[in-house]
């Protein structure tokens, strides 16, 4: 292996001709004599890694994947996987997030850069060992120490900065498998406004679509889908469209034609475009690891965006398969064979698996090939051996398209199947999760990986997609994703509708309230992803990355949010309160509704374990030790918010400082410095407090401060602001 090293001590082991992955931004590495920090062996074409563990070693990272915060005692795969049922039992969801951390004695982390399988053995076949299966034996291998932050901060440098959404994607977002019609849409929007609940984003599924054919709308179900584009703009909610991988094979539709005329489709061993089956039926995959097919799939997302679309969510794109010709003929001849013969326990299982082993096999994707680009021209590259970038470079090709369009607008996107390298293209959800109490859990549970990974804006399905999801389980779920980036409601065909309104009377008032506290969040919340991007930092931590004692490093249902508060969301059906962990004196802010503020629902809680009664409608969130939250007035769009009226809350022992950035929320600018910030400060001088608001954001006039002390009294001060003060720099 060829040894490398950075100027701030990252180590990079290469081995063999690595395909490119464009993962890593940096390149600043020069040749080394360090020798690679654990046992690595080849063995037939594979590369098996091993490290030693300690007792007490915790593993963190692996992004997208089961299980909890600590990934040890499991094994895991690193190949994006279309699988909807996400138990415990899983090895691999639709991500390949080749990044983890070990926290022990020693502090290190390590990436992966390799397009293709790997197997993360997390001291589940022998329990002090953490074995490394690559499939391959061309890859780059980073790896680093330093604190926690530190890890995560070397790494998230490397990959560079991460997608950032406009700022109506920090809204609430409704989405439904399927809004089947014009008039549906329509009727989704005008609940929202009748029942006076906040949304930024309707979704489109499939079933906007001509006969499941990207880029096109079907004539019958929306006649006229520029007026439905403009009626929404009219009411300030943007339209999100779906886009799929496979193209279907049809006569006279222009995308196949083009793309089979410039042979811009992924080929099977004989060098015809590889067929396989998805929603339309047979279709074809763009070769998106070519770069001319890339800016030709790119472009074709510009129809849309010259109607009015912002915003787009990418599907199927691991690719997914649910047949290809080859597996199909094959599974009926097997069944064909069964007929009339007497089953034993054997050939009844080989019968099911026939059918049910059809989908997204290995087989198929091991028959596809891409004339991937490199710096050394076009390579003819087998499937199977870069599986982990498809999804990743189709979202990479739409990101592009829109840079062309527009080289500083924001435009959303979000997709399912991902790599590393997507960070900076796209956020992510979670996929096709259930409305299952286990999978809420998991969601709070994946949050932080996630971000190690550089996917910041992220969120799942609130409520759950598939099944059928009770009043209490959305409302919980709906407390947690208040504080995610990405807070979109989405269920399946068949399931029960989750719109706000559609429970009985009180659920839908908790909804309401909850919603609207989110967009009260949004001013913080969009200031912590912001800094957190631009610093190369986590926006959800585990405990551990603050706190040094044992306990916080044990704790799996807790994150810090920010440097600021603490979330210790209710993840259990007909619970009613929860135990929780205080690492330090924290004040509990409870959460009802935004204008139960007044009432000063704020408590000091010592260091320690807690039970805390939570009825189904309040929040629990914690205040750290001079620390200051900023909440700003809620509206029904995050257009509509404003900082003319922002409250801090702040728990305020000596003195806190909170500075909140903000900038146009649709423009690149921000990377020419071109944002806000208002620097709010608190002083406690013996019992009462002084305060300052410093800011070139001139739209802020008036600030209500809650200073809560390490007594418990909560004493409200107002500030008003005078505008002609020199700008901060």
């Amino acid at each position: 292996m060829k040894t490398f090293i950075s100027p701030n001590g990252v180590r990079k082991f290469t081995s063999g001709k690595v395909l490119p992955t464009e993962t890593i931004t940096v390149n600043d590495f020069i040749p080394s004599v360090e020798k690679f920090k654990g046992s690595i062996t080849n063995n037939n074409d594979n590369t098996q890694l091993s490290f030693e563990l300690n007792r007490d070693d915790i593993i963190y990272g692996l992004g997208q994947n089961v299980r909890g915060i600590n990934k040890r005692g499991h094994i895991y795969e690193a190949f994006c996987s279309d699988d909807p049922n996400h138990t415990p039992d899983k090895k691999s969801l639709y991500g390949a997030h080749n990044f983890f951390i070990v926290h022990g004695a020693i502090n290190w982390g390590m990436y992966i850069d390799f397009p293709g399988k790997i197997t993360y053995d997390v001291g589940f076949t022998n329990s002090n060992l953490l074995d490394i299966l690559i499939e391959g034996v061309d890859f780059d291998i980073y790896y680093f120490e330093g604190t926690l932050k530190e890890i995560v901060n070397q790494f998230r440098t490397l990959i560079g900065q991460s997608y950032v959404p406009p700022k109506w994607a920090f809204g609430y977002q409704q989405c439904r498998w399927s809004y089947e019609d014009q008039s549906k849409v329509n009727a989704i929007a005008d609940g929202f406004e009748a029942h006076d609940i906040p949304v930024d984003a309707i979704y489109l599924d499939i079933d906007y679509m001509e006969d499941y054919k990207d880029f096109t709308v079907s004539e019958a179900r929306f006649p006229d889908f520029q007026a439905l584009i403009n009626t929404l703009k009219e009411k300030d909610i943007k339209l999100v469209p779906i886009i799929d991988a496979g193209v279907k094979i049809e006569k006279d539709y222009s995308v196949y034609e083009d793309g089979v005329k410039h042979n811009y489709f992924c080929n099977d061993n004989q060098g015809k475009p590889f067929v396989a089956a998805v929603w339309p039926g047979k279709v074809h995959f763009p070769d998106v690891l070519n770069k001319e097919v890339r800016e030709w799939f790119g472009n074709q997302y510009h129809a849309f965006l010259e109607m009015g679309i912002e915003g787009f969510w990418n599907d199927m794109n691991e690719p997914a398969i649910f047949y290809s010709e080859d597996g199909l003929k094959d599974a009926i001849e097997f069944v064909k064979n069964q007929e009339g013969k007497n089953l034993d326990i054997n050939t009844f299982f080989a019968l099911k698996d026939s059918i049910l082993n059809i989908s997204n096999s290995n087989k198929d994707y091991k028959s596809m090939y891409h004339r991937m680009t490199t710096e050394d021209g076009e390579l003819l590259v087998n499937h199977y051996d870069v599986h982990n970038l498809y999804g990743y470079n189709i979202t990479r090709a739409a990101d592009e398209g829109f840079k062309r369009f527009d080289d500083n607008k924001r435009f959303f996107m979000l997709t399912r199947a991902s790599h590393i390298g997507m960070a900076k293209h796209s956020g992510i959800w979670t996929g096709d999760n259930h409305s299952w109490w286990e999978h809420l859990k998991l969601n709070i549970q994946m949050m932080p990986s996630l971000g190690m990974a550089g996917f910041l804006y992220a969120g799942a399905d609130t409520g759950g997609f598939g099944f059928n999801a009770s009043a209490e389980l959305v409302v919980r779920w709906l407390e947690f994703s208040m504080f995610t980036p990405l807070l979109r409601n989405h269920s399946a065909m068949g399931t029960r509708v989750q719109e706000p309104w559609q429970f009985d009377d009180e659920t839908t008032k908790h909804l309401r309230d909850i919603i609207r506290m989110r967009y009260a969040l949004v001013p913080y919340l969009y200031s912590e992803f912001m800094k957190a991007n631009i610093n190369g930092n986590l926006l959800f931590s585990p405990l551990s990355f603050a706190f040094e004692d044992e306990q916080s490093k044990r704790v799996e249902d807790q994150l810090l949010l920010g440097d600021e508060i603490m979330l210790t969301p209710v993840y259990e059906q007909n619970a009613k309160g929860r135990y929780v962990y205080l690492p330090e004196d924290m004040v509990m802010y409870l959460i009802k509704s935004y204008e139960d503020l007044e009432s000063k629902p704020f408590e000091l809680l010592h260091k320690g374990y807690h039970h805390i009664e939570l009825d189904t409608h309040e929040t629990a969130v914690f205040i750290r030790k001079n620390k200051l939250l900023v909440l700003t007035k809620p509206h029904n769009r995050v257009s509509q918010l404003n900082n003319d009226e922002l409250v801090v809350i702040g728990f305020v022992e000596s003195a806190a400082e909170y500075n909140l950035y903000n900038d146009d929320g649709s423009s690149f600018d921000f990377r020419d410095g071109k944002f806000t910030k208002t620097n709010f400060k608190v002083v406690k001088e013996q019992s009462n407090y002084s305060v300052s608001v410093d800011t070139n954001d001139y739209s802020v006039s008036a600030v209500t401060f809650y200073l809560i002390d390490d007594l418990g009294d909560c004493q409200v001060v107002k500030q008003g602001i005078v505008q002609d003060k020199p700008k901060l720099v």
